[in-house]
């Protein structure tokens, strides 16, 4: 079961985002995970909004970052002031130094502070100069990217976009659930900073991923995982189109995401075990980042979904 706690998190996110089940589930697999999210959507889908919410559930420190093409790294990582009353320099932190980091339209910025990003994203630690900075024990970038407009944007590096455990792409809503946005938008004019009763500890939430850690996962599903990591690299052997449709595959850190985030799926389904289901489930997040498609595909119109999608199709389940 859940504890209670997880489900106030989940509660606070329904209560403010309407729909997006499969957006708000890729959030808590990554919060469960020790993962980084990006996130790609229209405007006006509620990105911005799910994520300041989902900060405002949990105990600890949030910042958000508009990036922008004259972004400096020290605009992330901070930089040595000069006391002089002190005479020596002394180091300022900068918004890297936060437990959860929002990055709007991260793809703005230049690759300098992509490189910068990159650091904390991979080693939980940032570099000034000679000096070397642990980031706090809970740290998550959730960064948001338009998927249409490409003016005054840089592509993401390929392993930057390894570095996010997840990609969540955020669709627009039903009829009806643009009806209830409606509503929902007429009462909170009535109502100022409506915030959860109480927020998630770290602690407790440190103690939720050391219970997802301990999830069984079956032999024979951890060669699933890699034959399925393995396809994408090898997809001559399964089908042609794949073949066709496939420049690169999937990293090992691929792999690692999936049994990672299958654990955390299963443990938020009340399971005590991983099953394929599980697998199947996080593996187009986990992989549609990740696979680079030739340009065979994109004339096609194929997209690393439909990719993920025959792929499920043809690897055989244990």
């Amino acid at each position: 079961m859940i504890p209670a706690d997880l489900n106030i998190v989940r509660e606070h996110l329904t209560s403010r985002i309407i729909g997006q089940k499969a957006f708000i589930d890729s959030m808590l697999i990554c919060l469960l995970s020790d993962g980084h999210l990006l996130v790609e959507g229209m405007p006006g889908l509620a990105k911005t909004t799910a994520v300041k919410t989902l900060a405002e559930a949990i105990e600890g420190d949030f910042h958000r970052i508009q990036f922008t093409p004259d972004l400096l790294p020290s605009d992330l990582i901070g930089t040595d002031i000069y006391r002089h009353e002190k005479g020596e320099f002394e180091f300022r932190p900068g918004p890297l130094f936060h437990n959860i980091l929002l990055g709007d339209e991260v793809n703005r910025a230049p690759a300098k502070v992509q490189s910068a990003l990159l650091e904390a994203m991979a080693e939980h630690q940032i570099t000034v100069g000679q000096r070397t900075y642990p980031l706090p024990s809970l740290f998550m970038v959730l960064a948001t990217q338009n998927p249409v407009e490409q003016e005054g944007t840089y592509h993401l590096p390929e392993a930057q976009l390894d570095r996010f455990l997840m990609q969540a792409r955020v669709e627009y809503p039903t009829r009806d659930e643009e009806k209830q946005i409606l509503e929902l938008d007429s009462r909170q004019l009535k109502v100022v900073n409506k915030l959860p009763q109480r927020r998630l500890p770290q602690a407790d939430l440190f103690a939720m991923r050391q219970d997802v850690a301990k999830l069984y996962v079956d032999a024979k599903l951890n060669n699933y995982i890699v034959d399925l990591i393995q396809a994408t690299r090898k997809p001559k052997a399964y089908d042609a189109d794949l073949a066709r449709w496939c420049r690169f595959g999937a990293s090992p850190r691929a792999s690692i995401a999936l049994a990672r985030c299958a654990r955390a799926r299963a443990w938020l389904d009340g399971d005590n075990f991983v099953t394929p289901h599980h697998i199947q489930a996080v593996a187009p997040g986990i992989l549609r980042h990740r696979i680079l498609l030739t340009f065979e595909a994109e004339a096609e119109g194929v997209t690393t979904d439909h990719f993920v999608e025959k792929l499920l199709n043809l690897v055989a389940i244990p």
